[in-house]
């Protein structure tokens, strides 16, 4: 239980001079404390548990703190899934790191997967991206951002290679929409025949998705035949 923030939150709003009260800035400490409550819930339970009322009885705070720095619910529930993208991008952006184009993408594809194959990244990441799947149908537009985010380092990749050549002429965007399909097509299907074997499956689906950017078949051969990268995050979220 957080005791602390009756303390801090005593004088809310209540900076008081003539005219009326004056509005305080966001504190970014309670930001992501409201945004952490918010997460834990969407991650346990999903969104459709997720209230205000339950963020601010367990955070102890009240009405205006909230939003001071959240518009509304649905933004609260934006910022949640755009935050579990940002910790996303960091995980993928060291499994893609000192690499070329042809051998990020590869990363990048392989990275996603672990969602169905690594047990410790599965366990923290699979509900949160669960729920952004089931709003991309709901609502997409809280889900938008966070989607965008992910797909960003994959894009600057395909952007890379397309300018180098290593890509035939290829719309980075697109072609982003499309891995992406063919990687969480995999994962689901992997959460529902689970006795598929993990390594025939990455093999493929890079294969499948590197022959359809262009890449030469030796070219694929060589990344295929790569010793299995050091994956961070193993053991942990992150």
């Amino acid at each position: 239980m957080i005791t602390w923030l009756p303390t801090m939150l005593q004088h809310d709003g209540a900076d008081a001079h003539a005219g009326g009260r004056r509005k305080l800035e966001p504190d970014p400490h309670i930001h992501a404390v409201i945004l952490s409550a918010a997460a834990e819930v969407v991650r346990t339970e999903g969104v459709q548990a997720l209230s205000i009322a339950r963020v601010l009885s367990s955070t102890q705070l009240g009405t205006r703190a909230f939003y001071r720095h959240f518009e509304s619910k649905d933004q609260l529930v934006a910022s949640v899934f755009l935050e579990m993208a940002r910790a996303e991008v960091v995980r993928l952006e060291q499994r893609m790191s000192d690499s070329d184009p042809v051998r990020a993408v590869a990363a990048w594809i392989d990275g996603r997967l672990d969602l169905a194959f690594n047990q410790q990244v599965r366990s923290d990441l699979r509900q949160m991206s669960l729920e952004a799947q089931n709003q991309m149908v709901a609502a997409p537009e809280l889900v938008a951002p966070a989607y965008r985010e992910i797909l960003r380092p994959l894009v600057e990749q395909l952007t890379l290679g397309n300018d180098l050549g290593e890509f035939a002429e290829i719309d980075p965007d697109g072609e982003a929409l499309s891995i992406h399909g063919v990687v969480w097509t995999n994962i689901e299907r992997h959460w529902g025949i689970a006795q598929r074997d993990p390594a025939e499956i990455r093999r493929r689906v890079q294969s499948f998705c590197l022959r359809g950017l262009g890449v030469a078949p030796e070219a694929i051969a060589a990344v295929l035949s790569d010793p299995p990268p050091n994956r961070p995050g193993r053991g942990s979220s992150r």
